[in-house]
């Protein structure tokens, strides 16, 4: 148990949702440490939530409780999951946001919440599972109560994955895609960084961008390539936006080519 709980929504910071989240979990437990990874999510972007969880859970110590809140389906039959994995634990609904995390650090028990014991009402809002359910359910996990206490065991194969298109190699490089695009406009792809050779560069809507170590490799206003902080071959302008100049959206084809 680390007393450690994070959080990570698509609720804003306009409204009082999350400051309403942060009252029900210290109702439950006014000593824990809660950090915000980010509630700036775009709406119902699941995969925006998938990437920026996957990106940050590693740095956090073992048995932190991640609770994550975008859901589309909130009030409808998708279930409210608890999940333990190799790093600690993840709360939220089981809609594929959580499948980033666990493709690196696999689950090792699931269960569905469906005691109403360790949520804030047996009797919850339709609409707002982040506060009835989730931030409850996130409280008490890293209070020490069990994972089995929480709800019915589920079988791990049946936990909702997205889809993500898969990496095609071909004569001299590899094909990916752009998995999310950050707050400065960084085009990050489904493209490992180890598999950067010596001399490598990407090709991106239609024009070949040269591999690079820093961002400030490359005169102003030119694309750039480099692997970035979280292990993904990403595409900036140095002093720019690339997602504005280069005219690019989530799921278009990047290639990696190596030492030409």
């Amino acid at each position: 148990m680390s007393n450690l709980l994070t959080l990570l929504s698509d609720f804003g910071l306009r409204d009082a949702y999350v400051g309403v989240m942060k009252g029900t979990i210290a109702q439950i437990n006014p000593n824990l440490t809660v950090i915000d990874l980010t509630h700036q999510i775009p709406p119902q972007d699941i995969a925006a939530a998938r990437f920026n969880l996957m990106a940050a859970y590693s740095y956090f110590p073992a048995g932190t409780v991640h609770v994550a809140i975008v859901d589309p389906g909130v009030g409808g039959k998708r279930r409210a999951v608890a999940i333990q994995f190799v790093g600690g634990f993840l709360v939220g609904p089981d809609n594929g946001l959580f499948s980033g995390v666990l493709s690196q650090a696999p689950a090792m028990a699931a269960v569905e919440l469906t005691n109403p014991r360790y949520w804030l009402t047996p009797r919850p809002s339709q609409t707002f599972h982040g506060r009835d359910i989730f931030a409850t359910v996130g409280a008490h996990l890293a209070s020490g109560v069990s994972l089995a206490e929480l709800g019915t065991p589920i079988s791990l194969e049946t936990l909702v994955s997205l889809d993500e298109a898969q990496l095609v190699s071909i004569n001299g490089g590899i094909i990916g895609s752009i998995q999310y695009i950050d707050h400065f406009g960084n085009l990050i792809t489904t493209l490992p960084g180890t598999r950067v050779g010596e001399n490598w560069a990407v090709i991106v809507a239609g024009q070949r961008v040269p591999g690079c170590q820093a961002y400030g490799d490359r005169p102003l206003r030119e694309p750039i390539a480099l692997v970035g902080s979280h292990g993904w071959i990403e595409i900036s302008i140095y002093c720019g936006n690339a997602q504005t100049q280069l005219q690019q959206k989530l799921g278009e084809c990047v290639t990696l080519i190596c030492n030409f």
